[in-house]
């Protein structure tokens, strides 16, 4: 409970910290939502001024913020100016979206970069460790932007994909196995690209990782014993090699999850990604702020889970047991 009450007060602090700093950089921006229905001359200036008041924007930046802060406690999570309403009912379908893809993106680049990046460090040098460095190296110098409109690409030329979205039109029409498969579809192209992205990173720390262990003289003895090659890698080098992998576990989320937002934007996911970028276009203040702290949440909460599962697979994280251990 102790190691689970310190890293939920880092969580907090961190998105306390990352909430109060993306409200004042939102706040200092230049403009506002009420610029372009200045130039409406249908609009009297006293409208305006009522608008501005009635959403609190008069009031100073701490107000501001405390007034965010109520609303989160509340459910609400601000009110947005754009859409009139509050902010959570718009978050919260948009957030099941994004992970609706990085999810099963994360799973499928796991488990295609721990095989590959074994493999690879078990033929050191040769043309397995050559290739997989060739299509990483690759993959590496493809941009997110770049990779995203590539697919965009492909479902345009080909036809045989969506070009965006995440159903077609006349979607509760179709029977049961059209919409299963027109979801797929729809969802294909998207967790490929998100895979493409994290994967390469992946694949490189596995084997560098495994590098490590397999020079190890434990793994050197295993081998000399006659232990089953198969068997020394993934039952004994892959177990060793795994706190590394396990505290990388919660980097990818992060970068998975700025990759989304740039994925979800050029092909028209109904995710964070182009909620943030409308809000930023029309200058909505609370549903920038609401759609960033969020994507800090879903950061952080990766971040616990690889904690956790690096505390039940190290002791020497656990001064208790490891004290124990080394007096018995």
């Amino acid at each position: 409970m102790r190691f689970v009450c310190a890293r939920l007060g880092h969580g907090v602090l961190v998105l306390l910290g990352v909430s109060a700093l993306s409200f004042l950089l939102a706040e200092v921006a230049p403009g506002s939502y009420f610029d372009e229905l200045r130039l409406d001359p249908r609009i009297s200036p006293a409208t305006l001024a009522a608008m501005r008041d009635r959403y609190g924007l008069n009031q100073s930046l701490p107000e501001k913020y405390l007034d965010w802060l109520r609303s989160i406690a509340r459910g609400e999570m601000g009110f947005s100016v754009a859409y009139n309403g509050p902010v959570a009912p718009l978050l919260w379908p948009r957030v099941r979206n994004t992970l609706l893809l990085t999810v099963p993106a994360t799973l499928l680049a796991w488990l295609i970069a721990v095989p590959v990046g074994t493999w690879a460090a078990s033929r050191k040098g040769g043309w397995v460790d050559h290739l997989a460095a060739g299509v990483t190296t690759a993959l590496l110098g493809v941009p997110d932007l770049l990779l995203g409109l590539g697919f965009l690409l492909l479902a345009v030329r080909s036809g045989y994909f969506p070009t965006g979205g995440m159903a077609s039109i006349g979607f509760e029409q179709l029977a049961p196995w059209q919409k299963a498969k027109d979801i797929l579809s729809h969802f294909l192209l998207p967790v490929t690209a998100l895979t493409l992205v994290n994967l390469p990173v992946l694949v490189r720390h596995v084997r560098a990782s495994l590098l490590d262990v397999l020079e190890a003289p434990f793994i050197q003895a295993a081998r000399a014993t006659g232990v089953p090659e198969r068997r020394l890698l993934f039952r004994h080098a892959l177990r060793a090699a795994a706190n590394p992998l396990i505290s990388l576990l919660g980097l990818s989320v992060g970068g998975l999850l700025s990759a989304s937002l740039v994925v979800e934007t050029i092909m028209s996911w109904p995710g964070l990604g182009p909620l943030l970028l409308e809000a930023v276009t029309a200058r909505d203040l609370h549903v920038v702020v609401a759609a960033v702290t969020c994507s800090t949440v879903l950061l952080i909460v990766g971040n616990l889970f690889a904690d956790g599962l690096l505390y039940l697979a190290d002791p020497r994280i656990r001064p208790g047991r490891a004290w124990r251990a080394w007096r018995a």
